[in-house]
């Protein structure tokens, strides 16, 4: 292995080459007797039809650099990785490809479309676990899991068991979110809401027994068929009369009662609204109230059933709601029709607007769980929320949390483990297996007893609440359960709080006795540069493969994070789509070109040394810059500790850029290539420059992973099979070095010289022949002088001349000041002194000219007190800034002469 970089860093050739070491090495496959405290997480499991989006760049990346530090930092680490089954997705999927064969599940039946469906998920698997293992992240995959293998099938039969047990799951008829393009139920994770242009109808149901009329308004005409009730609110003085009389449903001549209830809105609409407990969840739950019969109208595929009279075997939407509106209207009892907007809940795998539908389902009733965790959540601030504010979220949903419908009309899935009594009306059975449920019948029954398994499977957010203990191999007490398990962390999204944070919380107590993680870290999203949310819809979605082919993984990795300002914020990314640029990505591609190229320095300097063989810097040989440099690595690393334990990856990722760019870069190497030409000193800067970069590359690694496993091993050329990851990360000294005050006055006066030089368009590269500065203060007047050398080599200039006062004013010279320092550059034979005047002339017209505008404005009294407040400030600090360039300006004209 050569000890010389090339001449340009090449991610796309050194990336999966690293990927590869480090699987393959075992770098991430912890033993169980490994020494260090555990800390463990699982992957939030993609689903296997997926790939990867850059909310998962993200969402995976931030935990990443945990692991990473965590690793370093001597813990024992597992970060396990896996799929998630996806049924509703895997089923559009199929349904497509059966559609374009001219078949269907159903006519496959489900033996031959669970062999599909195996068949599709290992075809597809690869997609996103390689796309996972691109983004570099350090997941051990020995142990990989998938929410439908055996195992964790194991784990949910047994769970499933245990419950129905304790009466816990029972079957009943409720009210479900009901996708009639999948024919499933679905979660409300699984719905869209959508703002839709629609329409407010006013129909007019007689009273039975007068002359009046209720007027209902509705925005779903179709359901009066299965209107059982109308309802006002009790204290509305409009209708308090007619509360317990009965209208006649004009639709279909039948009479229903009038009741008074709460919930009801006075004013919306005409405040009456038709009660239709079988097709809307408030609706439901007032028919519970109230004793009303629900009568369900739809069939699983969106058409009307035998309910609906007429209207069976009719579109809900594109047969029955028109044909209503034509007989209202034909009968006279369709008083208005206006336009309304409203939001309108869609399937978000099946695009269609999802239904209530009431139907025969399995429940988990959550509560005596939610208490429990509800408990450790305020006696023990059991689990820490990363920000803290979204515990406020989680407890929202243990408080007021509603029994789980835990059945989908699917295949693709687990199925239930409950067998039914061919004719015999009788509850289902549930057991482990079929066999153990046929026993159950026997004795129930006698001996010859049939049984048909349940058809419907668990939802998919069932098996992924076990996920943190059957990963680890629950029900049995494996090693890894015993050593992993609680896990460390939890890094998920804010939108599934309750979905699955809050569910793997009760699942986990009620099994293992425990809460399954320590922290929750809750991640921002990805929004665009406008800071809109990423949607196929707007079309403003980045595909971080793409973006990762342009511009390499650690360049993506390092952007996502460095923009997260505060744990848990969202994150702008930019994109030109026809330039395919993005300025963040390639801001973070500099910078690894920035370390690369100090790294090729270092090493081309070193004469084929290591660290180790240079040995640590010697204190005695240390020189100011020597000196200043390891006190801000010190500082820098106790820093980095501190925010990484606090999860501010953000924050951290800001400050160890600062210190390579600026510290290391672009003034210390800068200081030490003149004493590299030195015999005399040029170990002792070697031993400073190899001991910085060395930690440099561990402090970065969490970030940029690839880059810094390329330039540590070049750098420390190890003897055997080892990894950057393996070292110990950087956690300052015990006893550091003092700071040095002296080298931020060095700085400013070059910083201050450089802008000089910059003003007057003087060549970076050219030297001028002498700088002067003045300052009347003893410290600064010593500092000055021992740090000459620093100054002129930096700045470029051939003579210094320090001064304690100005005797006479000085002419043809540029002019700054920094702190209590005046610096003047003589300007003789380096500049056209009368065309510079010129220019700064033409500024100040230029200026007054802008000052007489703002004052003008500032002047109106109209516009002082319309204006809004922020935009008078900004019209007052503009002007303040101008005030402060003339006066300068002026000043420059005065020193030229």
């Amino acid at each position: 292995m050569t000890r010389t970089l090339p001449k340009e860093y090449s991610p796309f050739e050194a990336e999966p080459r690293w990927q590869r070491y480090w699987e393959d090495k075992g770098f991430y496959t912890p033993k169980t007797n490994d020494p260090g405290e555990p800390f463990s997480m699982v992957l939030p499991p993609p689903n296997v039809t997926g790939s990867l989006h850059m909310g998962h760049g993200l969402c995976f990346t931030l935990p990443d650099v945990v692991m990473r530090y965590r690793k370093m930092k001597g813990f024992k680490t597992l970060w396990l990785p896996g799929t998630d089954h996806a049924s509703i997705a895997v089923h559009t999927v199929l349904d497509k490809q059966f559609k374009e064969e001219g078949t269907d599940r159903f006519k496959l039946g489900r033996p031959a479309f669970m062999e599909r469906a195996w068949a599709w998920k290992e075809k597809s698997r690869g997609q996103i676990t390689g796309q996972l293992r691109r983004l570099g992240l350090s997941l051990d995959w020995s142990r990989e899991a998938f929410t439908l293998d055996a195992q964790r099938n194991q784990a949910v039969v047994k769970v499933f068991v245990d419950l129905h047990s304790k009466g816990l799951i029972y079957r009943g008829k409720y009210l479900v979110n009901w996708c009639t393009a999948s024919q499933t139920a679905v979660s409300d994770l699984e719905v869209d809401e959508k703002e839709v242009k629609g329409f407010l109808w006013h129909f007019a149901y007689p009273v039975v027994g007068s002359e009046e009329t209720l007027v209902v308004a509705t925005t779903r005409p179709e359901t009066m068929l299965g209107d059982t009730a109308v309802a006002v609110h009790p204290k509305d003085p409009r209708y308090q009369h007619l509360i317990g009389k009965k209208v006649r449903l004009p639709i279909v001549d039948r009479e229903i009662p009038i009741i008074g209830d709460e919930a009801v809105e006075m004013d919306f609409g005409s405040g009456a609204v038709k009660v239709t407990p079988a097709h809307d969840q408030n609706d439901f739950d007032m028919g519970q109230r109230h004793n009303l019969p629900m009568i369900n109208l739809l069939n699983p595929d969106g058409t009307y059933n035998e309910n609906a009279g007429p209207y069976a075997g009719l579109d809900r939407l594109k047969g029955v709601r028109p044909a209503i509106e034509k007989q209202a209207e034909a009968e006279g009892w369709l008083l208005k029709k206006e336009d309304y907007k409203h939001n309108v809940p869609y399937s978000e795998r099946g695009g269609v607007p999802v239904e209530p539908y009431l139907s025969d389902q399995w429940f988990l009733d959550v509560r005596p769980m939610a208490e429990r965790c509800l408990k450790d959540f305020d006696e023990d601030h059991s689990p820490v929320f990363v920000p803290e504010r979204w515990g406020n979220v989680y407890r929202d949903w243990l408080v007021r949390i509603r029994p789980w419908c835990i059945s989908r009309q699917l295949w693709w899935g687990h199925q239930i483990p409950a067998w039914y009594v061919i004719d015999q009306e009788a509850a289902p059975i549930v057991a482990h297996n079929e066999a153990e449920a046929y026993a159950q019948a026997i004795v129930l029954y006698g001996e010859g007893v049939k049984l048909r398994r349940e058809d419907d499977v668990l939802d998919t957010w069932f098996s992924s609440a076990l996920w943190p203990f059957s990963t680890l191999g629950w029900p049995e007490e494996t090693a890894d359960f015993q050593t992993f398990f609680p896990n460390a962390l939890m890094s998920t999204g804010f939108d599934i709080i309750f979905f699955w944070v809050a569910r793997m919380s009760m699942m986990a107590k009620a099994f293992t006795g425990e809460i399954p993680f320590k922290t929750v870290y809750i991640n921002g999203i990805v929004r665009d540069d406008k800071g809109q949310k990423m949607s196929k819809s707007k079309g403003n979605g980045i595909d971080p493969i793409e973006l990762m082919d342009i511009y390499g993984t650690d360049a993506l990795r390092y952007t996502l994070v460095r923009e997260v300002t505060g744990a848990g914020q969202d994150v702008r990314l930019d994109w030109d789509k026809k330039k395919k640029e993005s300025r963040a990505v390639d801001a973070s591609k500099r910078f690894a070109n920035k370390i690369w190229n100090a790294s090729r320095f270092v090493l081309m300097n070193l004469d084929d040394l290591t660290p180790e063989q240079l040995g640590t810097p010697e204190p005695e040989k240390l020189e100011l810059a020597d000196r200043w440099i390891l006190s801000r690595l010190d500082s820098t690393s106790k820093n980095l500790n501190s925010l990484l334990d606090r999860y501010a990856l953000g924050e951290g990722a800001k400050a160890i850029y600062e210190f390579i760019w600026d510290d290391f870069c672009d003034w210390y190497v800068e200081l030490a290539k003149p004493r590299l030409d030195n015999p005399e000193i040029r170990r002792s800067a070697q031993q400073v420059l190899a001991f910085v970069l060395d930690r440099i590359l561990r402090l970065l690694h969490p970030w940029m992973p690839h880059i810094t496993e390329e330039i540590w091993q070049l750098l420390n050329q190890p003897t055997s099979e080892t990894s950057i990851l393996l070292q110990p990360y950087p956690v300052g000294a015990e006893n550091p070095i003092a700071e040095e005050p002296d080298f931020s006055l060095i700085q400013e006066v070059v910083r201050t010289i450089r802008n000089l030089r910059q003003f007057v368009q003087i060549p970076p590269l050219q030297k001028i022949a002498l700088a002067i500065l003045e300052t009347a203060n003893p410290h600064e007047q010593a500092a000055l002088e021992r740090t000459r050398s620093y100054i002129s080599y930096l700045a470029k200039v051939e003579e210094l001349e320090l001064r304690s006062s100005e005797s006479a004013p000085l002419t043809q010279v540029a002019f700054g000041v920094t702190g209590t320092v005046q610096v003047f550059l003589p300007l003789s034979g380096l500049v056209d002194i009368e065309a510079l005047k010129v220019k700064l002339e033409k500024a100040l017209e230029k200026l007054d000219k802008e000052s007489a505008g703002l004052n003008g404005r500032l002047s109106n009294e109209s516009y002082v007190q319309n204006a809004p407040p922020e935009l008078v400030k900004e019209t007052r600090d503009k002007l303040g800034e101008i005030d402060t360039q003339t006066t300068l300006l002026k000043e420059q004209l005065t020193r030229l002469g």
